[in-house]
Parts: structure tokens; C-alpha cells; sequence
């Protein structure tokens, strides 16, 4: 996709601990080559969960559906906690994590 006024592009960052892991990067690697197209093809639709927290959401070949939270900051997308949904409503505790994240991010 190319860059242009309508659709800008926005670079992607993924959460990184202080030690240098990351664990979105580690668990999207977990998951098999379609799957991860597929999340990365819906990176590009992003919606708004509340409190600067963001979500992607990834309908995959292999019939399971994925999440990405995320947030903006420096004018780049920090791509916060990932996993495969297995309940009607996001974890509360997916949230917390994804909020302590974004706090550490936007210090």
C-alpha cells in the first residue's frame, strides 16, 4: 500500500521488555505462516477499545480468531499483547497487561 494524504502510513513497533524480548513478536511467530498473513493484512483495520488502546481483529485460515491490542505513540503503532480469543469479551486481565504495557511504552 502506498503511502498517500487518505492513507498515510504508520510504522509498527512491537512491545519489548526491558530486557529486549518480545513476547507479541514470540507468540506471532508461534502461530503458522497463514495465520500470521492474515493478522498482518488486518493490521491495516484498526478499532478503538477505550483508554488509548486500540484492537485488531484477525479471522484466520485456521478457523481461529486473533487480537491484537495496541497503541499509538510517536507516531507509530506499539503493537502491546496478542492471542487467539476464545471468549465472547476481551480478558479483563489481557487489558490490564496491555494498559501496564502501554505505561511502560509511553514513559
Amino acid at each position: 500500500m502506498g503511502r498517500d494524504e487518505q492513507n498515510p502510513e504508520v510504522p509498527v513497533r512491537f512491545y519489548r521488555t526491558e530486557a529486549g524480548v518480545s513476547p507479541v513478536l514470540d507468540w506471532l511467530r508461534g502461530l503458522d505462516k497463514a495465520d500470521r498473513r492474515a493478522i498482518g493484512l488486518d493490521l491495516m483495520l484498526v478499532g478503538s477499545l477505550k483508554d488509548g488502546l486500540w484492537e485488531v481483529r484477525s479471522s484466520l485460515p485456521s478457523q481461529r480468531i486473533a487480537r491484537l491490542i495496541l497503541c499509538f505513540h510517536d507516531q507509530m503503532l506499539v503493537v502491546l499483547h496478542g492471542f487467539i480469543k476464545k471468549t465472547q469479551k476481551t480478558p479483563a486481565d489481557y487489558l490490564a497487561l496491555a494498559k501496564r504495557r502501554m505505561k511502560e511504552v509511553t514513559k
